[in-house]
């Protein structure tokens, strides 16, 4: 081993092999200066981004200015308003008879009638245990000038015919007329005489109903003209079970109306309908 071999060893870290040469302390800090460097210079990753906050616009009432704001409060305030009375007056007209519809029991008809009628009540009374027949009969005059009396139409018992089995029966078969006589019934008297301020309104309503039905019938054949009709109820109650000891009369009670005039607006109104 010469010299030369001596200081190459020299200058190896005991676990370097031989051969290589060991690293200076200049060329040491050269090589942490080059890593700081290449460190610095590597890049950093991003943060990530941040949501973003949304900014709707205002939807609704709160879109619009101060001035409709308060318009449009106002306005459904109205509108709560008139609910609770409406609730309120349905209510004491379906409500069985106490303080308050015997003060203000006009008041309470005149908001409902006619508009919003209710066939109801809050407490259902005893059933309807009558069996109610309504039937007519009218005058023509024929185009020769004769007058002929036409014989009583079942009017209740055509809309039975038309019922009975049927299983989808109009409105109309099942309660127009009944409605109407009801109707009428309520509004006068035995003696016929009205007793409220609809009863012009109920007579003119059953009338035209009647009308209507005779028609149908061809009542007053091909040149005849009905100018005058009278109907009347044959009333007969439903016998009790017999279980019951309840007694009721079986004899049919009959309420002949008087003889009314058809006018030509009876005839448009009907023929409209």
């Amino acid at each position: 081993m010469d010299a030369y071999d001596e200081v190459s060893n020299g200058r190896r870290g005991p676990d370097e092999p031989e051969g290589s040469a060991s690293t200076s302390p200049a060329e040491e800090r050269e090589g942490r200066a080059d890593g700081d460097d290449s460190a610095a210079a590597t890049p950093q990753p991003a943060p990530p981004p941040q949501p973003a906050q949304s900014t709707r616009p205002a939807s609704g009432i709160a879109a619009l200015s101060l001035p409709y704001q308060i318009t449009v409060a106002l306005v459904l305030a109205v509108v709560a308003v008139v609910t609770c009375v409406h609730v309120g007056m349905v209510f004491l007209h379906v409500a069985p008879s106490n303080t308050v519809t015997k003060q203000h029991g006009r008041a309470v008809e005149e908001w409902v009638f006619p508009e919003f009628e209710q066939n109801w009540k809050l407490f259902a009374p005893n059933p309807l245990q009558q069996n109610i027949a309504v039937e007519v009969r009218a005058e023509v005059h024929t185009a020769a000038g004769d007058v002929r009396m036409t014989g009583w139409y079942g009017l209740s018992a055509l809309d039975g015919a038309a019922i009975d089995g049927n299983l989808m029966p109009s409105h109309t078969q099942q309660n127009e007329l009944r409605r109407a006589w009801d109707f009428y019934n309520s509004t006068h008297d035995s003696e016929n005489r009205a007793t409220t301020s609809r009863g012009g309104l109920s007579e003119r309503y059953l009338r035209r109903i009647v009308v209507l039905r005779l028609d149908r019938e061809q009542a007053g054949g091909a040149d005849g003209v009905i100018e005058r009709i009278q109907v009347r109820s044959r009333t007969t109650n439903v016998r009790p079970p017999d279980w019951s000891e309840e007694q009721v009369s079986d004899k049919p009670v009959v309420r002949e109306l008087p003889w009314w005039s058809v006018t030509d607006r009876d005839r448009t109104k009907a023929s409209a309908e």
